[in-house]
């Protein structure tokens, strides 16, 4: 526990109100739609800290949330038969990514970020739903894996572009939720394991990101509850417009 206060007495009353509340608006959106958390959880704590220190935040809150994710479905055994390829190649290029360019160039990788969420803001309003052909999954999933495992070292976002890659599968909604949840937690170990080699993350920022827990599982529990209330698919273009407007930001700022 006293390892616990004094990260947080270290980052202030100001940044420690910020954490929780990123969290908890992280796991809200997560609860509506099933995906969001670390995005989330990065732009708005990039605004404030490092993205490295941003990150050791997030991965025991987005991996236990992850994997209660992929855990309910039914389609596991599947889906790791048929992704296992992109999935690969997300922990190699996220863990070879952390441990080579890491999240320490300063103003381009805050830059960085920002294009990240910009982009994944302005294809989820705009771009139509992408359809690939199962002949290309062979070579295209190996390709979304690197290319998404080197933009998760650099920013800590995980879902360009293997989320429009997945969501052009095919695949039914309860696959659809499982697929994100397994590369997501791909995602979150091999960025763990690359902010561990790097001496990111050690007792302190574990312990921090434990209490980070509670508010993203509090957040997750109101949007479940809200999903039944609102349009879905009104609250994604409502969370599109904020990330788009968060990358700008991060973009324009650095």
């Amino acid at each position: 526990m006293n390892t616990l206060a004094d990260y947080y007495q270290n980052l202030g009353l100001a940044l420690s109100v910020l954490v929780i509340a990123t969290f908890v608006m992280a796991g809200l959106v997560k609860g509506v739609i099933g995906l969001g958390l670390p995005t989330v959880a990065m732009g708005l704590l990039g605004l404030a800290m490092a993205p490295s220190q941003a990150s050791a935040l997030l991965i025991i809150p987005a991996t236990l949330t992850n994997v209660w994710q992929l855990a309910f479905g039914g389609h596991l055994k599947q889906l790791i038969q048929r992704l296992w390829p992109m999935l690969l190649l997300i922990f190699l290029g996220t863990g070879i990514g952390t441990v080579w360019i890491g999240m320490e160039g300063g103003h381009w990788v805050v830059r960085g970020l920002g294009a990240a969420l910009l982009l994944y803001a302005l294809s989820g309003l705009f771009l139509p739903t992408l359809h690939v052909k199962p002949r290309h999954e062979s070579w295209l999933g190996p390709v979304c894996g690197v290319i998404t495992g080197l933009i998760t070292s650099a920013t800590g976002v995980f879902v360009i572009p293997a989320v429009p890659y997945l969501q052009a599968l095919g695949l039914n909604r309860d696959e659809l939720v499982q697929a994100l949840g397994l590369s997501f937690t791909v995602s979150t170990l091999a960025l763990a394991g690359g902010l561990l080699w790097r001496g990111a993350l050690g007792g302190s920022e574990l312990s921090a990101s434990l209490l980070a827990l509670i508010p993203a599982v509090l957040g997750m529990l109101l949007g479940q509850w809200l999903r039944q209330r609102i349009s879905a698919m009104l609250f994604k273009r409502v969370f599109f417009i904020g990330m788009g407007a968060l990358g700008a930001h991060l973009l324009i700022s650095g």
